[in-house]
């Protein structure tokens, strides 16, 4: 319960023109505070990620359960960083596990390809965050449509077009 009391003060601290909800801007500034630097695009599928009521911003509800997503996230990179400071490969691909995805060889290497910009082969912290944001965004879409749990979809071109439209980062 403490701990929902700070998050409440820290939202509402965010929340600087008071109207009970977060705006991407608003998020992205508060996180650069906590030494997270984000793309506003990133920031952008945080809050569409868990946009309940599809409104566009975050509301405290809202905010509550990004911060337990990020909390786990947090928690994997922590476990396997070993004080270096960043993830390796195969660190990323044991975090991922932890937090609950497990992607085949060559899903795994494209989605680390996409997210290490500087072909480093090393993800700090945001890094690990943002692609751990972009996986959870797409297995929400995929869901979606897969309604009967069998962990395949069939899309027409509309629907693949819609998805490749909310998971962009």
């Amino acid at each position: 319960m403490e701990n929902t009391a700070i998050l409440r003060e820290w939202f509402d601290r965010v929340d600087s023109d008071g109207t009970g909800s977060i705006t991407a801007t608003q998020l992205k500034s508060a996180l650069a505070v906590g030494n997270l630097e984000f793309p506003l695009s990133i920031v952008q599928q945080m809050i569409r990620m868990y946009d309940f009521d599809k409104n566009g911003t975050m509301s405290f509800d809202e905010f509550i359960a990004l911060n337990k997503f990020l909390i786990k996230v947090q928690r994997a990179f922590s476990d396997l960083e070993r004080g270096r400071g960043y993830l390796v490969p195969d660190d990323v691909y044991e975090a991922l596990v932890k937090i609950g995805f497990s992607l085949d060889t060559p899903a795994f290497y494209t989605v680390c390809e996409s997210f290490d910009d500087k072909k480093s082969g090393r993800f700090r912290l945001d890094k690990f965050i943002s692609l751990s944001i972009f996986l959870q965004s797409a297995r929400n879409l995929f869901n979606a449509f897969d309604t009967a749990k069998q962990g395949r979809v069939t899309l027409d071109l509309n629907q693949f077009v819609y998805c490749t439209a909310n998971c962009r980062i």
